[in-house]
């Protein structure tokens, strides 16, 4: 784990706690400042689990001395019923904590088991499960950190670090070669160009304009197919590596249709938008 996510996690969680815990917790002083406890979580479904670093740091936010163990990992699949980790502490601080902790590990771990399903769809072929932007506001390093739990890979990370030239672009800056000409002018080196055609005659258009990474919005299967065999004689032409990558109106149903199609990569912006929370639960034991 990165510094750069670490330190982005301590921000999610004092944000977290500062919105949950205000100007203080008034039902953990229904229990002794004094009383120390222990509780452990249970998942009451089967997941991918996500979202530990998050977890522990909430309790040790509230408390340093708080003791959190482990008996699984980001990545792990867990079942119904499994039991995940065993939290130890102050009471006060660990009903204070309860709430945010499991908020993280119940929305991650989502992701990553919403992530885990699509990449087990398409096994056995070359194609990639990309996320996109569509994030929540201020935990998109969160839920992309998620995907890759899940098995998944990440688009870019902002509008900073890459650039997506879509139809406004296009439309805006009078065509696909002259938006692709404005692009390789302006990008630094280390950011990458891609562009979204919606036919197979943008797809061509964006080809012949020197386009290396392409993205095919709301294609048929049919469509797809087209694109790679296109994009195929175009590769064999120029000696360039083109990269495809599909995306709208894909789900469970025909994703692995369309992975079987020869596209690069799919992205999905369901892995970090359309989610439902795992079901978890923490006990004091």
């Amino acid at each position: 784990m990165s510094y750069n996510l670490i330190e982005r996690i301590n921000d999610d969680v004092s944000r977290a706690l500062t919105e949950d815990i205000g100007t203080g917790d008034l039902t953990a002083l229904l229990v002794s400042a004094q009383q120390q406890s222990a509780a452990q979580v249970v998942s009451k479904e089967s997941a991918v689990l996500c979202g530990t670093a998050w977890f522990d740091c909430c309790f040790k936010a509230v408390s340093p001395e708080s003791e959190i163990r482990w008996l699984v990992k980001d990545g792990d699949a867990v079942t119904a019923q499994q039991k995940l980790c065993e939290v130890s502490g102050n009471a006060r601080a660990l009903l204070t904590a309860e709430r945010a902790a499991l908020n993280f590990l119940q929305m991650l771990s989502a992701v990553a088991t919403q992530t885990r399903t699509y990449v087990d769809a398409i096994a056995g072929t070359s194609a990639k499960i990309v996320d996109t932007r569509k994030t929540l506001p201020g935990l998109r390093l969160a839920q992309k950190y998620a995907v890759k739990c899940g098995g998944g890979f990440n688009h870019r990370i902002g509008l900073y670090d890459g650039i997506l030239i879509k139809e406004n672009h296009i439309a805006a800056a009078g065509g696909i070669a002259e938006v692709l000409k404005q692009a390789r002018s302006i990008a630094p080196k280390d950011v990458f160009i891609q562009i979204e055609v919606e036919s197979i005659s943008q797809l061509r258009t964006a080809l012949d304009a020197g386009a290396v990474m392409i993205l095919l919005d709301n294609f048929t299967v049919n469509q797809l197919e087209e694109a790679v065999a296109v994009s195929r004689d175009y590769r064999h032409k120029s000696d360039q590596r083109i990269l495809l990558e599909a995306s709208g109106n894909i789900d469970l149903d025909n994703v692995r249709r369309i992975a079987e199609t020869g596209v690069d990569r799919i992205s999905i912006g369901g892995l970090t938008k359309n989610i439902q929370a795992i079901d978890l639960s923490m006990r004091f034991v």
